[in-house]
């Protein structure tokens, strides 16, 4: 595949120089064009050197949706330094994890978030905190964004290619704590380049984003590819309430709406009001992140005849889309064809590719695929094999290259679109008084795709589990969505001969 751009800060200076005046984001009220977010971008820029940022330091960004969030991604590429984005929903503990496995020697916040930050390490392990919003700092080394615009320091472009690291995704795996998936300026911009032929996307096209930029999904394919193509985004800081959604769908003239399966479970069942139905422009509606319910594509069909909605798959060290449904055809229960530019295969356990129709190891290659995890070689070269990253997925191609996601052969629990893996959550709760192991397992819900729940094995002596004081626990040292929706009390839990919990038996009781 040959690419247009080498890195994001020559993306912007090229689109502020062909398309200055084109209005780029929309956020609220405000309209901003292409050429001003080149200035905003190097007035950051000029900020984060003056405060020590130099090339292949990172900078993490614990940001809401925001047009500080597009300026971060460009300015920080302006310094050849990396990326970080962090989930805003994670806790103070979860946070100060990231930025130290990370390295990061700045950190740029929302106020929002402004208590999490302060009970975190982030003051200790950063040189530097740039607040987005009001907030009062408590130490020398904050700073409020009204600083960005006042500082006289000049900054140079460093000049990088394609296979400098851009990023680092952090990724849920299903045992230890998160990692970072490495990702190159090619992985990036081959994802937004075949992302573009498959939804065939124009500068004419305007995208709504209000999942998180945090994600993979919407950093790549909702935020970079837009701006790739010199196409538009309508930013959405807060998904509440969410009938503003559907207004600015309407006012900004939306073509092309990204979601996770639960907002189409939630928008099939809407009683939408007629002049929406009538006047709304989207001509694609696209899912990732999570299985798509067929029943959830099924109404969405129906109710939006003038849409297309299109289901995709993908995962963080792929950049993140590996296949996606076309607008020639859909095929329901599929995750689509493989992306234009990669390869995908279905192999057996010794790696040879299994026949059409049949079941195996999900795998893929091409220009999208990782550098490999931050400081973890090992687990790099279990992932990837020459070339070939492995996805830890059970699926099988039909005889028109279809892919079909049958299992996964890990533990990971997906709710939302979000991932969840079980080893963190069981730390928390095996340490809290009289547990003595736990196991988390996710099961299936129709609105969440799935949601965790916890089987609890007290310590002997210990009769009885206090379920609130537990619940109220965990509240303290996990995200909200990581915590067990339901928890059960169970006399011993199944194990093999090595003491390995068979979660597999746990799964099967919530189906009987």
């Amino acid at each position: 595949m040959s690419y247009t751009f080498n890195y994001f800060y020559e993306l912007i200076s090229f689109q502020a120089q062909h398309h200055k005046n084109k209005v780029a984001l929309f956020i609220e009220e405000e309209k901003i064009t292409y050429k001003e977010i080149l200035h905003a971008s190097d007035n950051l820029a000029n900020f984060l050197s003056k405060q020590g940022v130099q090339k292949g330091d990172r900078v993490a960004l614990f940001l809401r949706n925001s047009k500080e969030f597009v300026y971060a991604m460009f300015a920080v590429s302006k310094l050849g330094a990396i990326l970080v984005p962090i989930n805003t929903f994670l806790k103070s503990e979860e946070l100060s994890y990231i930025l130290k496995d990370s390295g990061a020697s700045f950190l740029i916040a929302s106020a929002l978030h402004e208590n999490v930050v302060n009970a975190s390490e982030a003051n200790v392990l950063c040189n530097a905190i740039l607040w987005e919003g009001r907030v009062t700092k408590t130490s020398t080394n904050q700073f409020s964004y009204a600083e960005v615009e006042n500082t006289s320091h000049s900054c140079k472009a460093e000049i990088l290619n394609l296979k400098d690291i851009a990023v680092y995704i952090y990724t849920s795996g299903t045992t230890g704590k998160p990692k970072a998936a490495m990702l190159s300026y090619k992985n990036i911009f081959s994802n937004a380049s075949s992302g573009q032929r498959t939804i065939e996307v124009t500068k004419r096209d305007r995208f709504i984003v209000f999942l998180p930029m945090f994600h993979s999904f919407t950093f790549t394919i909702g935020v970079m590819l837009p701006l790739y193509v010199g196409a538009s985004l309508v930013i959405i800081p807060s998904v509440k309430p969410f009938s503003n959604i559907f207004k600015q769908v309407l006012t900004k003239r939306v073509t092309l709406f990204f979601g996770i399966p639960d907002v189409y479970t939630a928008l099939a069942k809407a009683n939408l009001p007629w002049y929406f139905m009538w006047f709304n422009r989207i001509r694609a509606f696209v899912s990732g992140a999570a299985p798509l319910h067929a029943k959830t594509l099924n109404a969405m069909s129906k109710k939006f005849k003038r849409a297309t909605l299109l289901e995709g798959y993908g995962l963080s060290e792929a950049s993140p889309a590996v296949c996606m449904n076309t607008f020639e055809k859909q095929k329901v229960g599929s995750v689509g064809t493989v992306l234009h530019g990669y390869e995908l295969k279905i192999v057996d356990e010794q790696m040879q590719e299994v026949a059409c129709g049949s079941v195996g190891d999900i795998i893929f290659k091409g220009d999208n695929v990782m550098q490999g995890y931050l400081n973890r070689p090992r687990e790099t070269e279990e992932t990837i094999i020459n070339g070939w990253l492995l996805t830890g997925d059970v699926g099988y191609v039909d005889e028109e290259g279809f892919l079909f996601i049958v299992d996964r052969k890990k533990d990971l629990i997906i709710s939302k679109g979000i991932n969840i893996y079980p080893r963190e959550v069981e730390d928390v709760i095996d340490s809290f008084e009289g547990v003595a192991l736990s196991a988390v397992v996710g099961i299936k819900d129709e609105n969440s795709g799935e949601i965790p729940v916890a089987y609890i094995e007290l310590e002997e002596g210990t009769h009885v589990l206090d379920e609130v004081v537990l619940k109220k626990y965990m509240r303290k040292h996990l995200a909200n969505y990581k915590i067990p929706k339901h928890l059960y009390r169970v006399d011993s839990l199944p194990k093999n001969a090595t003491g390995k919990v068979l979660k597999r038996q746990l799964k099967e009781r919530m189906t009987v």
